[in-house]
């Protein structure tokens, strides 16, 4: 088989396609604007060995624990048919939280099961003892329905029990019904695309080009690693607990470079916490890669062999690897943009003049649910903030960074579906830290509520700033308040309270930090 540069990158898109032509397809059918206007999802495809050929470019967070995923529902199963569609959303068994559900379908071709495609969407509410299911949990259980493994299609027969059994334990039935069903279209396109490229270039042509790109993926990688000075790099960093009195959470790492190849160990990171922010170790291994990836010059093609180079360790019984039951509803959203914050503060260490100050460090995550004309509402969405700044520039303003690579949901789509108004959405001035290069600048949103809700708000950076880098200064702490008949009353970084018709909830989201010390530093002047 003649495999040259350009059979490569034909290949490369080919498969990008197919991931990409399941995300378009997944957001145009979904009925929530979590999917449908954030794109709070991924698609890709793997082989029958669970590694990953292509993801489309959509969330970080998902890049190394769809893989596993995937490993777990092959494993689920003894005999996987034409037609059928697992789906799961278990932390334990591959997953991230509740909320991301899963669906893998097998593509046959010659009648032997040769691919999977996958989709994984963050769905609004999967139950649980809040709105939004993003609750301040002391146990997984009370975070939503456990999906392990389980085939919602069977030899091409919807199990319409399933279906109803997820739904039914949820506050917005329809609205699940329609995401759920959102995904199915997209499986099935990937499949049907997937099929295609095999029928028009080959089934042997197809795997050998896979293989061969997960190979140009990992030499890509090791040409990365190889240009890190070898040694050794340790950086800690802090989460925030529920509230501000709080003993901060530590995350340490410890990078060891040689050679081509990379170690990233986390011993010395917090015990599992009784408490939501505990990260299944899927959710630690897509941090750690994204961290490499962004190392790059160039555009390393996602897939498996981006993976082999890094070897990422995390002790037992830890934040970083609960046991189960474990709480791990935030661990996903806000825990992982701290490893990245302490994989990129080690990196520090080693590349000074390229690793960028510190982002926002959250994804502020607002969720709230209730009831209006015998009608359930419920609403997710992310904030974005200030990215850090770096030797080439400024941050950027208000956008969402590192493992959250959402969209910004539109005001109006909030007003059209929901009880609230949103009185301001505006950048915050002056937020970004001071430096050579300033942070960029966080976010302000006014939410008014028009009828009662339960809201839960699991962020960080209230208390503990963003770093700043090579003499910049830390950006500004986010905050969280609400004001109730003409009162400001101050909430911690993770809480969840009862809003009332007329209260406001005001979010402003941190600044990055800035880089390089500023022009007029006192220190700089003689």
């Amino acid at each position: 088989m003649n495999i040259d540069a350009i059979s490569l990158a034909v290949f490369k898109n080919l498969f990008a396609s197919v991931a990409e032509e399941m995300g378009i397809t997944l957001q145009r059918a979904s009925f929530s604007s979590n999917i449908k206007e954030r794109q709070d999802y991924s698609c890709a495809i793997f082989d029958s060995k669970a590694r990953m050929i292509a993801q489309a470019a959509h969330i970080p967070v998902h890049l190394g624990s769809m893989p596993a995923s995937v490993k777990s529902a092959i494993e689920g199963f003894q005999v996987i048919n034409p037609g059928d569609m697992i789906i799961l959303n278990d932390p334990y068994q591959g997953g991230t939280h509740l909320p991301d559900v899963t669906m893998v379908s097998p593509v046959f071709a010659n009648e032997k099961l040769s691919y999977f495609v996958a989709t994984r969407a963050h769905h609004a509410d999967i139950g649980g003892m809040a709105p939004g299911s993003l609750p301040l949990s002391t146990e997984i259980y009370q975070e939503g329905i456990i999906i392990p493994p389980i085939k919602l299609i069977d030899n091409g027969h919807l199990n319409e029990d399933v279906l109803s059994l997820i739904t039914a334990n949820t506050r917005a039935p329809k609205e699940r019904e329609g995401d759920l069903k959102a995904q199915m279209a997209a499986q099935r396109i990937g499949e049907n695309q997937l099929l295609e490229i095999i029928e028009k270039m080959g089934l042997e042509s197809v795997q050998e080009h896979a293989s061969a790109l997960m190979d140009i993926s990992r030499q890509m990688t090791e040409k990365v690693i190889s240009k890190i000075p070898d040694g050794s790099y340790v950086f800690s960093d802090s989460l925030e607990g529920y509230q501000k009195t709080d003993v901060p959470i530590p995350i340490q790492v410890k990078i060891s470079v040689k050679g081509s190849k990379m170690v990233v160990d986390f011993t010395g990171s917090s015990p599992q916490v009784t408490a939501n922010l505990n990260a299944v170790k899927a959710v630690v291994n897509s941090a750690t890669w994204y961290c490499v990836r962004l190392l790059a010059d160039e555009d390393i093609p996602v897939n498996h062999g981006c993976f082999q180079p890094v070897e990422v360790l995390v002790p037992s019984h830890s934040l970083l690897n609960p046991d189960f039951p474990a709480a791990v509803a935030a661990g996903n959203v806000e825990t992982s943009q701290r490893v990245v914050d302490v994989v990129l503060g080690a990196l520090v260490k080693a590349l000074p003049e390229i690793i960028p100050a510190a982002s926002q460090g959250t994804m502020n995550n607002v969720t709230f649910g209730g009831t209006i004309h015998n009608k359930a509402f419920v609403f997710y969405e992310t904030l974005g903030g200030g990215h850090g700044a770096g030797p080439e520039g400024d941050g950027l303003n208000g956008r969402h960074s590192h493992m959250t690579n959402t969209r910004n949901t539109p005001v109006e789509a909030i007003e059209h579906s929901l009880p609230v108004q949103i009185l301001t959405y505006e950048l915050i001035e002056g937020s970004g830290g001071k430096g050579q290069y300033w942070g960029g600048k966080g976010v302000k949103r006014v939410y008014r509520f028009l009828a009662p809700a339960n809201v839960t708000i699991n962020s960080d950076r209230r208390n503990i700033p963003p770093y700043g880098l090579q003499g910049g200064k830390p950006g500004k702490r986010g905050r969280n308040t609400i004001v109730r008949e003409g009162e400001e009353i101050d909430i911690a970084s993770k809480d969840s309270l009862q809003v009332n018709p007329g209260d406001l909830l005001i979010i402003e989201t941190p600044g990055g930090g800035g880089w390089g010390k500023p022009a007029d530093d006192p220190e700089e002047i003689s």
